[in-house]
């Protein structure tokens, strides 16, 4: 006669079962999902002519890690669903350990110029630092590189919303310093200046270090909300420049900061109740 199995026998068996599933789950299909988080931002600054302005931020795609074309092609295709009036990548295109070949970097950019808005902006993260092709790459994905530097949008009518962008911080320079140009503009103005003023970091924790906040809305990207979550504990991997403010939404003196959980993988490759997503933002003044 064949001896049942003892319960704690069949117990420890099933543990096994379900730390294998957790683990092909968070290795093989989480990483590959993709989601939207959309969130409407409600300000009396926003005049009527920008009522409803849609923007799409899309950040840390770790591109030749896990997120590769057939993912790029997904992303474009859900982002012109969306029919943004801008799109924002805040750094992180690349993956540091990708070998980024001449193949490579025009398969990414091809997909990028795919995606189709009025305006398109980009800023680095540290795992574009080491890359050449990434100003190719952005160029030729009709992307403006907004670097340290600032842009102004207009949509029907006289007034503007400035849109500012500083590199990662892996450059070792000063927020404030990338910032000189963008405040002396804002300080120029008694009045009739932009409606609104949008920053693109890379880093969140930077933040802190910045003087003069002039900014209503800023947008962040790199600790990807902690990648590896455990419902109801804190992330669990957070890098340097993102563990104060891991994500996904921060009141910054006057500022509404949110933090992209991102799209790729960096690190190990596994997401665990943590999805890739990118962010829509709506602005309106009602």
């Amino acid at each position: 006669m064949e001896k049942k199995k003892h319960p704690i026998i069949k117990f420890f068996i099933l543990i096994i079962i379900i730390i294998i599933s957790v683990i092909a789950y968070a290795h093989f299909i989480a990483p590959r999902m993709m989601t939207v988080h959309e969130y409407k931002i409600t300000d009396k600054n926003i005049t009527d002519n920008f009522n409803g302005f849609k923007i799409v931020q899309i950040s840390d795609i770790h591109y030749g890690r896990v997120f590769d074309k057939k993912s790029l092609d997904k992303l474009v295709k859900s982002i012109n669903e969306q029919k943004p009036d801008i799109v924002v990548l805040t750094g992180d295109l690349i993956d540091k350990n990708t070998n980024m070949t001449t193949t490579m970097a025009k398969e990414l950019s091809d997909g990028l110029k795919k995606i189709i808005a009025t305006d398109k902006y980009a800023i680095t993260g540290n795992h574009d630092y080491k890359f050449d092709e990434w100003e190719y790459i952005i160029q030729n994905g009709g992307f403006k590189n907004l670097n340290n530097s600032y842009d102004t949008i207009y949509k029907d009518g006289y007034n503007d919303i400035l849109i500012a962008g500083v590199s990662t911080a892996e450059d070792k320079q000063s927020i404030n310093d990338k910032l000189t140009e963008t405040i002396n503009y804002l300080n120029s103005f008694q009045q009739n200046g932009p409606i609104y003023n949008i920053l693109l970091i890379h880093e969140p924790d930077i933040i802190d270090d910045l003087k003069i906040n002039k900014f209503n809305l800023i947008l962040a990207g790199h600790t990807h909300n902690g990648q590896v979550r455990v419902p109801g504990l804190p992330p669990i991997i957070l890098p340097p420049n993102g563990q104060k403010y891991p994500g996904p939404y921060y009141k910054i003196g006057q500022s509404d900061m949110y933090v992209s959980n991102g799209l790729g993988v960096s690190t190990i490759d596994f997401r665990l109740f943590n999805t890739p997503s990118y962010n829509i933002y709506r602005l309106t003044n009602k």
